[in-house]
């Protein structure tokens, strides 16, 4: 029981590290495109992640993982950081976030059938049901917003991006049995940034106008989002599995939708009241099951 605690804990927090991410890129990055902050979080992160492993001496475990791990890394840095968040950015430019994000919130879902199907693990219908009602809650809040246009192309990478998600939590779950959180963690962030490098071309003249002010943004924005965000989700995982996880830490829009109003001064609705005793509802479920 204490274990599930404490990684329903981690969940949570890492929720909290990903929402404070996204206040972050919100205060200092609106005129730079989701892709290049992506690619200069992921940079960043990388090399953070390089220097903890060179002074820990874990590049030497990474050597030495045998290439049937390594390769199951790679595929889940891509699911998750390059072709996930792909076609999600695509989708939000194409339909806008209350369309687009009710669709990709719905990677929880993905994740627990994913779960029983490969791993083998045993949902109960509390956590199905809690599940649920963490993404009617994201939908609530999201909903709130200002209604836009459908594009046909964004709603299919809408629904593939939850898809991408959900298989790099499934990877990722299954890896937390062949190495340890730290490594894992740091190993798929470097896998992400080499992956995402074959983007780079494409978006070098905007990168190039990335001021220094910008690169201390992102550097906070990588650390609370791609580093203690993604350690706690990746030790949650480890001690609760994926079906659990995810739809816990799935709460983090309706966070930064209440930290922007509370640090951003946006005019504050009921919805996200009514969105964050939904979530709470959820997580509960979830947690007793």
């Amino acid at each position: 029981m204490q274990s599930v605690i404490l990684g329903i804990a981690a969940a949570l927090t890492s929720a909290f590290s990903w929402a404070a991410s996204t206040i972050l890129i919100k205060v200092g990055m609106r005129d730079k495109s989701p892709v290049t902050v992506n690619i200069v979080r992921l940079y960043i992160v990388s090399a953070i992640f390089a220097g903890i492993f060179l002074v820990n001496g874990t590049f030497q475990q990474v050597l030495s993982l045998p290439p049937k791990l390594l390769a199951v890394a790679f595929v889940s840095s891509m699911f998750g950081f390059v072709v996930g968040d792909y076609f999600y950015f695509h989708a939000l430019n194409m339909m806008g976030v209350s369309r687009t994000v009710p669709i990709t919130s719905t990677y929880p879902l993905w994740a627990i059938l994913w779960a029983a199907i490969f791993l083998g693990r045993e949902i109960s219908p509390r956590i199905i049901l809690g599940a649920v009602i963490v993404v009617l809650a994201i939908i609530v809040v999201r909903r709130a917003e200002e209604t836009e246009n459908i594009n046909p192309k964004g709603f299919i990478f809408a629904l593939l991006a939850p898809v991408s998600w959900s298989l790099a939590i499934l990877t990722m779950d299954w890896l937390t049995g062949y190495m340890d959180v730290l490594t894992l963690a740091g190993l798929r962030m470097m896998l992400a940034a080499l992956g995402i490098s074959l983007l780079t071309p494409r978006y070098l003249p905007e990168l190039k106008r990335v001021t220094p002010s910008e690169v201390l943004i992102l550097t906070g924005a990588a650390v609370t989002g791609l580093m203690v965000g993604q350690y706690l989700f990746v030790y949650s995982v480890n001690l609760v599995g994926s079906q659990i996880a995810a739809p816990v830490s799935a709460i983090n829009p309706i966070i930064s939708s209440a930290l922007a109003i509370l640090l951003l001064r946006e005019p504050p609705n009921k919805k996200i009241l009514e969105g964050l005793i939904l979530a709470v509802i959820g997580v509960v479920l979830i947690s007793t099951a």
